[in-house]
């Protein structure tokens, strides 16, 4: 069976030593009263729950899976999910960083963060039925109508209700512009839906008696394609004046998704039979809102495999040191035992090392990124508000790419530390391969992710965001340059950054005469930029433990850091070199195929 410990002091070393997040609460009158003591109180309170209330459930889950009663159209959940989402909701989490104006307790977004890490970890099937609530909080409050706000906001802020977000349709997935449910508008105000959605997650389930479906849909009279897009909120059972519930709207599960991986999550079928929904912003004008929501969710689909990676890393090292299997190839190490536990192996430690880096690197980067949201929301400078919000932009696709597709390497190699107990289903470690593969595809697959990282994040405002990220990492290179202890973690990213100006422009100007050059680098491009914002994270956690262990701190997580960024550098930055060149072959050998895909 495997066990999971949470991170928490890696993540109070990114929080409090790397990032200082506590000096930055105090520039936002929201958060200045926030303490490194009251953060640390809040996240170790949520590992506990992780750990013990929701990853003993995480197996038996996924065993379990979910049941459908076709003659009600009702979901049971996996045993013990509803109990420990009642745990869940008793003890106050969803609220955690919701708007106090609606019952949430208004700490910043980053003890958010970790906390969704660790039931990532914990347990990626039940976490996706709170995590999807947050989302649709988020649009409701971005956007949503005094009248809406007022119904839904104080529901889903206390967890007593849930969210999701209906977006596909058997026909279109990624390509929202071919939607065909229809809104028709009734006398009183309100709009009689009528469509199928797919791939609902959480889409109907007995873990909270309403369910807030954010619904996208057409009007009658809309323009074609994703300019014809409007957003509804429809409620599973209507909300009577005084709060209270109402009759089922026929809004309902015709069945659930078969599916690799995420077995304890309803992926629901659903069918919009003339179900009554409100507008949610502007009519037309929906993707602008549920953007809000898919934004959300994919920073949180990143966090999944954040979570996955780390507890992957975990069981992969305490089966490595125990297992013995042959000698090291320099000699006897455990001279006491028939065999060498398998850690002595370089290929082993390559595996658990490559997990362990992307693991931190991941976890820095979230952190960083809601230490960003946490500005760009709360920071009373107009200009640091827009800066933080623009890097958010950059950063999010590759937080949902990046980190899911080291998610699916890191999950695979910490399966192969097992051996061929790894593809047996009691050690769990073929489940956490199973369950992140899903993250590389949903929220926008990672191909749509790179498209939208270069296209529209990068060359449509001529790097101008891209420049701003880079400001961050030549402040650091002009910082540590003359610093010869940091030399091996400063030299690959100021390299790369030269490097990587000169190679957007390559390819923006390729662009240029052949869009298809954008989408053939595309993919290679968002993972140099990946290891770009790692490696720029690497180098600010090595500098903050060289500086430790130069003034006498002898505690031995300084040195295990230096080391991890020391095989990062060594061993997965230099990707980015064969990235650069694949990117730079061009369109010709994937287009001028027609032969070989004849």
């Amino acid at each position: 069976m495997p066990a999971y410990n949470p991170p928490l002091r890696d993540m109070q070393f990114v929080l409090h030593e790397v990032l200082k997040v506590t000096d930055e609460f105090k520039a936002m009158p929201a958060h200045a009263e926030v303490d490194a003591e009251t953060l640390n109180a809040v996240i170790e309170e949520a590992g506990k729950f992780a750990a013990e209330v929701t990853f003993p459930l995480n197996i038996t889950g996924d065993t379990e899976g979910c049941t459908l009663d076709k003659s009600t159209h009702e979901v049971t959940a996996p045993k013990g999910f509803k109990e420990a989402y009642a745990k869940f909701v008793e003890g106050g989490w969803p609220a955690l960083s919701c708007d106090p104006a609606y019952g949430g307790q208004g700490l910043p977004f980053v003890v958010n963060q970790c906390l969704y890490e660790m039931l990532n970890s914990a347990n990626q099937a039940w976490t996706m039925y709170p995590g999807l609530s947050h989302g649709a909080y988020e649009a409701l409050h971005a956007y949503g109508t005094d009248e809406q706000k007022k119904t839904y906001l104080g529901k889903l802020t206390s967890g007593e209700w849930t969210g999701t977000m209906c977006l596909t349709e058997p026909h279109c997935g990624t390509d929202l512009g071919l939607l065909r449910t229809k809104a028709e508008p009734q006398p009183d105000g309100t709009y009689r839906i009528t469509g199928n959605k797919i791939f609902i997650s959480a889409g109907e389930h007995d873990m909270a008696p309403n369910i807030v479906h954010l619904v996208l849909a057409r009007l009658p009279d809309a323009p074609k394609g994703s300019k014809g897009i409007s957003l509804f909120v429809v409620p599973k059972f209507h909300v009577k004046a005084d709060g209270s519930l109402g009759e089922r709207n026929p809004i309902f599960c015709a069945g659930l998704e078969h599916k690799m991986g995420i077995h304890g999550n309803a992926t629901a079928q659903i069918v919009i039979e003339g179900a009554t929904g409100t507008l949610v912003g502007e009519p037309n004008k929906g993707l602008q809102a549920m953007f809000v929501m898919m934004n959300a969710a994919r920073l949180g689909v990143g966090n999944q495999s954040l979570g996955l990676t780390e507890v992957a890393f975990q069981n992969a090292l305490a089966y490595a040191k125990d297992r013995i299997q042959m000698r090291s190839l320099s000699g006897p190490k455990a001279k006491d035992k028939e065999a060498d536990p398998i850690i002595v192996h370089p290929d082993v430690r390559k595996m658990l090392l490559t997990a362990k880096a992307y693991a931190e690197g991941g976890r820095a980067l979230q952190i960083f990124c809601t230490l960003l949201l946490d500005k760009a929301h709360h920071h009373p400078d107009e200009k640091v508000r827009k800066d933080s919000d623009d890097l958010v932009a950059l950063l999010t696709p590759i937080v949902k790419a990046f980190i899911t597709d080291n998610g699916h390497i890191a999950t695979n190699a910490c399966m192969q530390v097992f051996g061929g107990h790894g593809f047996i289903k009691e050690w769990g470690m073929e489940q956490f391969v199973r369950d992140n593969r899903i993250n590389m595809i949903y929220e926008g697959t990672n191909t749509v992710q790179s498209l939208d990282l270069l296209g529209r994040k990068v060359l449509s405002n001529n790097g101008a965001t891209l420049r701003k990220f880079g400001k961050l990492v030549a402040q650091l290179v002009e910082e540590e340059g003359v610093n010869e202890k940091m030399a091996e973690f400063i030299n690959p990213i100021a390299g790369l950054g030269d490097q990587f100006t000169k190679f957007t422009t390559e390819i923006g100007f390729k662009g240029l005469q052949n869009p298809d050059e954008v989408g053939a680098a595309a993919v290679d491009y968002l993972r140099v930029a990946g290891h770009f914002v790692f490696g720029y994270l690497f180098a600010r956690m090595a500098q903050v433990a060289l500086r430790e262990i130069a003034a006498g701190n002898t505690d031995p997580f300084y040195k295990a850091k230096l080391q991890t960024a020391r095989f990062y550098f060594a061993k997965l930055f230099p990707e980015t070199a064969t990235l650069m060149r694949t990117a730079r072959a061009g369109a010709r050998s994937l287009m001028d195929t027609d032969a070989a895909l004849a």
